[in-house]
């Protein structure tokens, strides 16, 4: 890089996104090392033993940004170091992304590659591994592409392969390209991915800091969090943290989509409330639109109502309110979304990515489809109300393998909460408000075209047919059931 006023930040103040090209290009080798690049990773190998690096992470108070939320530098401090450690460790990168709303990973992949290669080696170092593996989706074409210019690149630098800026350590970083799925995202499920297994979740223990990838030491984490970590060395954990405006520290990559006037990523500190997010960088809400709720990280979070919407952005803050950051990428639902139309179409997803493994998830996901679908399509009863409620208590933390099945109703729950009345107007009514509404605008806008002298417009493709009913009123499974 040649020039500051290419980027769109300083690196300093935005770590992640300070570096980026204000014309959208991603970055090569010679602009990233012009904007401060591999000086961390150079920093640790000189200066720094590799218990250091995951002291500086603890410090900084880094917690992982895939959503869960895990302190990143606890997480490493359990793999066993020292002589007596087995001789093969490794660090995951989960880039998977799968979840409907997310999209950060891809951000600050297409913007600089080369932050996550990177924080890969620095988290190799820290932890005594000689290999790591970033783990994307197929569809992730240019991802893909990317990382393994940077890769190539950092090769001919000598900041990968064998004894890596003229030190003892040696390194190799390789992207593994997945069919695809959401259960991938999971940490364990996507370990047996990788080892071209079924993506099952695993029992615990063991955990897989003692035996994780082929049984043996491995790190996971997500993109954002390994990309934090070159920012908090060369930085210093206390100038990193106080980058924040909570005690969490730092910054993170928040989403918005939706009815927004501008829809993206950006960077911001830690602690943001989601209202500065969004009448900020976002714009607000389109002319005409009225934000009602927001999904704040993912399709896995409850719904916050538009009036909590000044509430920090960071896991401590959130949990109290009673709410999920999970991924920090926010789903804005407007006063022109059904909420039981929003739910049945996560719903929808959730069913169809389940992995089988556990029967709360793998029958429990596609009955609550069929019941949130009768009453999509006018023909719930009010007992249905109670029946999902019972049945996510069914579907709950302590009674599945991994959380894909009580993440998945998150939405649902805080839904049957805010919009109840809704849900009762479905029953009632027999029919959805929302798109009677907008079949009658489709009329009357279809009165004022060609046909508004009175011809008959041409008839239409013919309904499809009802799903097939249980005793009782209740759907079938088969029709709904996940794949």
């Amino acid at each position: 890089m040649t020039d500051d006023a290419t980027r769109i930040g300083d690196p300093d103040e935005r770590p992640l996104t300070g570096a980026f090209r204000a014309d959208g290009r991603p970055l090569d080798i010679d602009e990233y090392m012009a904007a401060g690049g591999y000086e961390a990773l150079r920093t640790a190998l000189r200066d720094m033993a590799p218990g250091d690096v995951t002291q500086a992470v603890s410090d900084a108070g880094l917690r992982g940004r895939g959503g869960a939320g895990y302190a990143t530098g606890r997480k490493w401090s359990f793999v066993p170091m020292g002589d007596d450690a087995p001789p093969a460790k490794y660090v995951v990168c989960n880039g998977d992304e799968m979840e409907p709303g997310s999209f950060k990973d891809r951000f600050l992949i297409q913007g600089n590659p080369h932050l996550l290669v990177e924080g890969m080696a620095l988290a190799c170092y820290a932890i005594g591994a000689s290999t790591g593996y970033i783990f994307v989706r197929a569809q992730y074409d240019e991802p893909f592409a990317l990382l393994s210019r940077a890769l190539g690149e950092a090769h001919e630098r000598g900041y990968l392969g064998e004894r890596i800026m003229g030190t003892d350590v040696s390194l190799e970083i390789n992207v593994h390209v997945s069919v695809g799925r959401y259960m991938c995202g999971e940490a364990s499920g996507m370990l047996n991915a990788l080892q071209s297994d079924r993506a099952n979740p695993r029992w615990r223990p063991p955990h897989m800091a003692s035996a994780g990838l082929w049984s043996r030491p491995t790190v996971i984490n997500n993109v954002e969090s390994l990309c934090c970590v070159p920012g908090i060395v060369r930085l210093g954990p206390e100038r990193w943290r106080a980058l924040g405006l909570t005690d969490e520290g730092g910054t993170r990559i928040c989403g918005i989509s939706g009815r927004a006037r501008r829809t993206g990523a950006w960077e911001f500190p830690v602690g943001t409330p989601l209202r500065e997010m969004i009448e900020g960088p976002a714009g607000g809400m389109r002319d005409g639109y009225t934000l009602r709720a927001v999904l704040p990280g993912g399709a896995s979070t409850p719904l916050i109502p538009a009036d909590d919407i000044d509430i920090p952005m960071d896991f401590d803050h959130m949990k109290k309110a009673g709410y999920g950051l999970g991924t920090a990428t926010a789903l804005l639902v407007d006063d022109s979304v059904c909420p039981v139309g929003l739910c049945l179409n996560l719903l929808r997803f959730f069913a169809q990515e389940s992995c089988g493994w556990c029967t709360p998830c793998w029958a429990g996901l596609p009955w609550a489809v069929g019941v949130v679908n009768d009453i999509e399509e006018g023909r719930g009863r009010p007992e249905h109300l109670d029946l999902l409620v019972e049945q996510m208590w069914i579907m709950g933390e302590e009674m599945c393998f991994c959380d894909l099945a009580p993440s998945a109703t998150k939405a649902l729950g805080t839904a049957l909460k805010l919009f109840r009345d809704e849900f009762e107007s479905h029953i009632a009514d027999g029919r959805c408000s929302y798109r009677a509404h907008r079949s009658a605008a489709d009329a009357s806008a279809a009165g004022a075209g060609p046909n508004a002298g009175g011809s008959p417009a041409p008839p239409g493709p013919p309904s499809p047919p009802a799903p097939p009913r249980r005793p009782g009123g209740l759907p079938g499974l088969a029709p709904e059931r996940g794949r």
